[in-house]
């Protein structure tokens, strides 16, 4: 069976490495992007722990989505080594803090603007071919925060990421990539943590869960 090929693009904690995980568990080999060096370090660790018969591999790039030159020479790699991509989850984001609208710092907005919408803007074009190679797949994860007071520099951010997903999904529907867009259960993570201090994380769904949801979806 030919090797099946997936990008995640935010992969050190979270959802990004759960589904990391669990695709490797299921044979898959995962190109893994993260700023965080150790937890890409700490998400291959617990892939090699799986020990599964006819588990995938995992490739780890420590990089950061926002920088156009390391990521054009990454998917210059893919093409070269695979010549394709099946499949590619952008969980990557930037979660500024939540402030009023008119006390937002400008230094988190234009993070924000470079690491939700603008990265997603230019990692579109340099990732279709491969996704059209691979007969792929591409994955956003949607958060609707838009609107909700508090929230301005994030759910603007997302909210404009999504958008700019749903115009591509609308643009490929006859000739693919396929683009999905799925609104994951709340999860215990970092940043719903950030969003909801002291929250009563018990009744929140796993990541290794829900991961495993969007994967069957697939």
């Amino acid at each position: 069976m030919t090797q099946r090929i997936a990008l995640i693009t935010g992969a050190s904690r979270g959802l990004g490495a759960a589904l990391a995980e669990q695709l490797c568990a299921r044979g898959w080999h995962v190109v893994a992007v993260a700023r965080t060096v150790g937890g890409l370090e700490e998400l291959d660790d617990r892939v090699k722990t799986l020990g599964l018969p006819g588990a995938g591999e995992l490739t780890l790039a420590p990089m950061d989505v926002t920088n156009d030159d390391a990521m054009r020479h990454l998917c210059l790699s893919i093409h070269q080594r695979w010549g394709k991509l099946n499949l590619w989850v952008h969980p990557a984001v930037h979660v500024a803090p939540l402030a009023p609208a008119g006390s937002m710092d400008i230094k988190d907005w234009d993070k924000s603007i470079a690491t939700n919408t603008r990265a997603t803007g230019s990692l579109i074009p340099m990732i279709e071919p491969l996704l059209r190679a691979g007969d792929g797949t591409a994955l956003f994860l949607d958060d609707p925060r838009g609107g909700q007071k508090f929230f301005g520099a994030y759910g603007a951010t997302k909210a404009a990421q999504i958008a700019l997903a749903r115009s591509w999904a609308a643009e490929n529907a006859n000739i693919g990539p396929r683009v999905l867009i799925e609104t994951p259960a709340p999860m215990p993570t970092a940043t719903r943590a950030r969003f909801f201090p002291g929250e009563d994380r018990t009744p929140l769904t796993h990541p290794r869960d829900e991961a495993n949801r969007l994967i069957n979806l697939l």
